[in-house]
């Protein structure tokens, strides 16, 4: 069992704006609970004992919200991203490659995730050679296609993660990437390493770590696990808020 778990929640979340004028994305309230709180306690429910939370936008009023989130045998630390108005979120990633060590996952900040949800990632999926894939991104389908602003992938029959972004063609995607990723085994240092090198150059804090993921699929590493009918939620738009309230109001 995974115990480490790695949230990016530095960002703003500037499309929400009125409601993040005065608080980050990750403090807004639903159904009595922050949307970080609730990630918090769905992962401490799946066996996750240390929480490490990447912050940036008014950094100090999180801490002080994280400091009165008590959960017994778990472990909640946050690391400040200073970059987080000029990167994107491979930043983040950089920012806690000192604590990739052994397996773990990322969950982004604004993506709600149920307890059957961490319970089928804790699970994981298999490579056609009987082992856990290195890499594995958690993956929803849609009957009706995906839009523009989709984290759409390209996956084989047999789980395995061809592409995955938002400018992928309608032909090619076949899911879509939900924000939460395991990483197993060799799968840490590969994409520790990458993360690394890619932020190393001069376009590296340009880009959204789930683009290293697609550089690193060509390696054969790469798998996805389908949580198709469960339930989770993302929190980019005014418009998401009705629909991500309804499903922590079934979480009360």
């Amino acid at each position: 069992m995974i115990e480490h778990a790695i949230l990016l929640s530095a960002g703003q979340g500037s499309r929400l704006l009125p409601l993040t004028a005065e608080r980050p994305k990750c403090m807004i309230d639903f159904s009595g609970k922050s949307l970080i709180a609730w990630q918090i306690e769905m992962l401490a429910r799946g066996g996750f004992k240390r929480i490490d939370i990447v912050t940036g936008f008014m950094t100090d009023m999180l801490d002080e919200h994280l400091a009165a989130i008590e959960i017994p045998g778990v472990e909640i630390k946050t690391f400040y991203n200073p970059f987080f108005k000029v990167a994107d979120n491979l930043g983040s990633c950089w920012i806690v490659r000192h604590r990739m060590q052994g397996d773990f996952v990322i969950l982004n900040g604004d993506t709600l995730v149920s307890e059957e949800i961490v319970a089928k990632v804790q699970e994981g999926a298999l490579a056609p050679d009987g082992k856990p894939w290195p890499i594995t991104v958690t993956v929803d389908v849609k009957a009706d296609g995906y839009d523009s602003d989709d984290m759409k992938v390209e996956r084989e029959a047999d789980g395995r993660l061809v592409h995955i972004g938002k400018t992928l063609t309608a032909a090619q995607s076949n899911a879509e990437s939900i924000g939460f990723l395991a990483f197993r085994g060799e799968g840490v240092d590969l994409f520790r390493e990458t993360v690394r090198k890619v932020m190393r150059t001069p376009e590296g804090v340009q880009h959204w770590y789930l683009k290293v993921i697609d550089w690193i699929a060509p390696t054969m590493q790469v798998g996805t696990v389908s949580i198709e009918g469960l339930g989770w939620g993302e929190v980019d738009f005014l418009n998401d808020i009705e629909v991500a309230t309804k499903l922590t109001d079934s979480w009360v």
